[in-house]
């Protein structure tokens, strides 16, 4: 937040004389003074999605927590495409994603710092047949829905290159996640990339398909964070800090046996879908507490490390020209609010 100077030097030197004119200088530096105090009143703007470590948000939101720690913060709900264009065009103050889709924003003009590692995808996203292909192998020289130069692409590429499969020989259909589940239904695609509940959707609408690759299958592609705008995060470091400092309680309360029925029902009542159902998506994703997320957040090469991981994410990006220019992977990460700093 820029604070601007409370009085122009030029007021007191210019010979001030009367006393309307000392009023207005009065109502001048009054006025300055209210103006970054206003704006730091105002909450924390915070858009989340239909993801499981994402929605765990929903249990601190339902409990008070964020009033009791101290946090002023609105929480608000897109679909995952539109969070990202909404902190793209300054309408959030931070933002859930994947950490290389927070590279992605970077690297079209949205800067970002990831501050918080919510988890990892441990199987909740999925590249998922059609009737009839039984595996990657089967994708060459068809068609794969997705969106194009996001994670499910990410996840996808690197599915092809373990089945040493060329990347041009599979034609990507660019599509939103959501509208995947009717894309596969079609038969246009031999496959489509999605995360869960949209991949259990589309294996649900065409009966017979299947599972071909999972994030399950490469622990640390898909690292899930909260991101802010570097002007937010320098102006109200402390705020932020008391945000990630809620994590670990929001953590044990949905991994505790004894308080996990009501945090499924809490986040399985905000995206529409049983609390069973819910229970299963949680497998998909390790929530990561702060004590793990610290671990990770630890400058290496591979996939063990947000780094690692976002350096491969970033190769990818500018590959595949979602972006021109390496980001500065280092520059985008402060993991010191992890240890309330």
């Amino acid at each position: 937040m820029r604070i601007p100077s409370l009085i122009n030097p030029r007021l007191i030197t210019d010979g001030l004389t009367g006393v309307r004119r000392s009023l207005s200088a009065l109502t001048l530096a009054v006025g300055l003074l209210a103006a970054p105090m206003a704006q730091a009143a105002e909450p924390l703007r915070i858009g989340y999605s239909d993801w499981p470590g994402w929605v765990a948000w929903q249990v601190a939101i339902e409990k008070g927590w964020l009033k009791e720690a101290g946090i002023d913060a609105r929480f608000e709900w897109f679909d995952y495409s539109a969070s990202m264009d909404a902190f793209s065009a300054g309408k959030l103050d931070a933002v859930t994603c994947t950490n290389g889709d927070a590279l992605v924003m970077s690297g079209n003009g949205a800067r970002n710092v990831m501050i918080l590692l919510t988890d990892y995808s441990n199987g909740n996203d999925i590249i998922v047949g059609k009737p009839g292909v039984k595996s990657l192998a089967d994708l060459k020289g068809k068609k794969v829905g997705l969106e194009v130069g996001l994670v499910e692409h990410l996840l996808l590429i690197d599915g092809l290159q373990k089945a040493g499969i060329k990347e041009g020989d599979v034609t990507l259909v660019n599509a939103k996640t959501n509208e995947t589940p009717q894309i596969l239904a079609s038969g246009d695609v031999a496959a489509i990339g999605a995360w869960q509940p949209i991949a259990g959707q589309a294996m649900r609408g065409a009966a017979g398909a299947r599972p071909l690759y999972s994030s399950a299958d490469r622990p640390g592609l898909i690292y899930d964070v909260v991101t802010v705008t570097p002007a937010s995060l320098a102006s109200r470091r402390a705020e932020w800090i008391k945000l990630v400092g809620l994590w670990d309680r929001v953590v044990g309360y949905i991994t505790d046996p004894k308080t996990q029925g009501d945090a499924v029902a809490i986040m399985a009542a905000k995206v529409g879908v049983e609390p069973a159902v819910f229970t299963r998506f949680l497998k998909g994703t390790k929530l990561l507490t702060l004590t793990e997320g610290r671990a990770v957040m630890k400058d290496a090469d591979g996939f063990g490390s947000l780094y690692g991981s976002s350096r491969h994410a970033d190769a990818f990006n500018v590959k595949f020209e979602v972006y021109k220019t390496p980001q500065d992977v280092k520059a985008a990460i402060d993991p010191a609010l992890t240890d309330g700093k």
